[in-house]
């Protein structure tokens, strides 16, 4: 990423390779700067974005909208399934896989090239991630029950192809960017190793802007320590998150505001003194309380029931499910009923 200017003559330009997006607050100013690229070197202007590397992009007066509906169609064409029936929801409720099942082996070629293409439509399916970084678990040598729950997976998404992301157009003079983000654990969720699965999801204008569910790297002995380390892991990303949008819009940026369910966790962010309950964890997730100190982020407390990042840590009830899939801005960019 690239940053010329200040002020409302600022230019942002991506590049991945050969592609290029380029935005900036004066039109003006944009189109002289693609007029300089355009002299320089060989290039097409494609216009206002629509396309780029998979994701599907509307803009309009009410925001941008992305979604993966192309991808998502040739991943099911690939597996076979572009006329299976439609599921609910993208894995059983509570579903919990061995790694040495009692089922035939299938193909690992096949298997990994599935949850390959699955993983690539998480950039625009956060409600995709849980399941599908719980079925990369199993890669190495993958069994027919963990096929079945990748085309589980596949037959969710034939249900909910056209689902997408939506961001509301910013506001001048709204105030200082806001980031307000959800971060959650199970406990002793992986049966295998009996390690415990992180979540975060950050929002920015109205959508999620950056989400992960990642199995923990160590055992954790309580759930206040999984929700501790699941808190030290999205605080490393809040303050990553924070450094570049204030780049990103040339000033400064509120401290992020992370939300966790769990009073213990918090209450031992925000003590600086060590002592014999948690001298056994790793001094690097100790980070947090560093952040809380220098106030670089903002922990408080919230109830389980409006906890977002709960749909990134297991499998939920098909209630609790599409609840919280609402709630972190997914929905149906074909519907009437949609945000657009």
């Amino acid at each position: 990423m690239y940053i010329r200017g200040k002020g409302e003559g600022r230019l942002i330009m991506g590049v991945y390779i050969d592609d290029l997006i380029i935005t900036g607050g004066d039109a003006d100013v944009v189109g002289k700067f693609k007029k300089q690229m355009l002299s320089t070197f060989r290039m097409s202007d494609l216009g206002l974005l629509s396309y780029y590397l998979g994701l599907e992009v509307t803009q309009g007066a009410h925001g941008i909208t992305l979604r993966q509906s192309a991808y998502a169609t040739k991943i099911l064409e690939k597996a076979g399934l572009a006329d299976c029936n439609a599921s609910a929801m993208p894995m059983e409720m509570g579903l919990k896989l061995l790694k040495e099942g009692s089922t035939p082996s299938v193909d690992a070629t096949e298997y990994r090239s599935l949850i390959g293409s699955l993983r690539y439509l998480c950039n625009s399916r956060p409600d995709l991630a849980y399941a599908v970084g719980y079925l990369s678990r199993f890669m190495e040598a993958p069994r027919q029950e963990h096929l079945t729950a990748v085309r589980r997976v596949l037959r969710y998404v034939a249900g909910t192809m056209h689902w997408g992301l939506h961001y509301h157009p910013g506001r001048k003079n709204e105030g200082t960017p806001k980031l307000p983000g959800y971060c959650d654990s199970d406990l002793a969720g992986d049966v295998n190793d009996r390690k415990s699965t992180s979540s975060l999801i950050f929002f920015l204008v109205g959508g999620p802007i950056a989400w992960q569910s990642a199995k923990q790297k160590v055992v954790a002995l309580s759930s206040c320590e999984a929700e501790y380390i699941a808190a030290a892991g999205a605080a490393c990303e809040a303050v990553w998150l924070a450094r570049l949008l204030a780049e990103l819009v040339g000033g400064a940026v509120l401290a992020p505001k992370l939300k966790v369910d769990n009073k213990s966790a918090i209450t031992l962010m925000k003590n600086p003194v060590h002592h014999d309950r948690n001298k056994h964890i790793d001094v690097k997730f100790h980070f947090i309380r560093e952040c809380c100190d220098r106030k670089l982020i903002d922990v408080e407390f919230v109830g389980t029931e409006l906890q977002l990042g709960d749909i990134l840590t297991k499998a939920l009830g098909r209630v609790r499910f599409q609840e919280l899939r609402g709630k972190i801005g997914m929905f149906d960019v074909n519907s009437k009923h949609s945000k657009t």
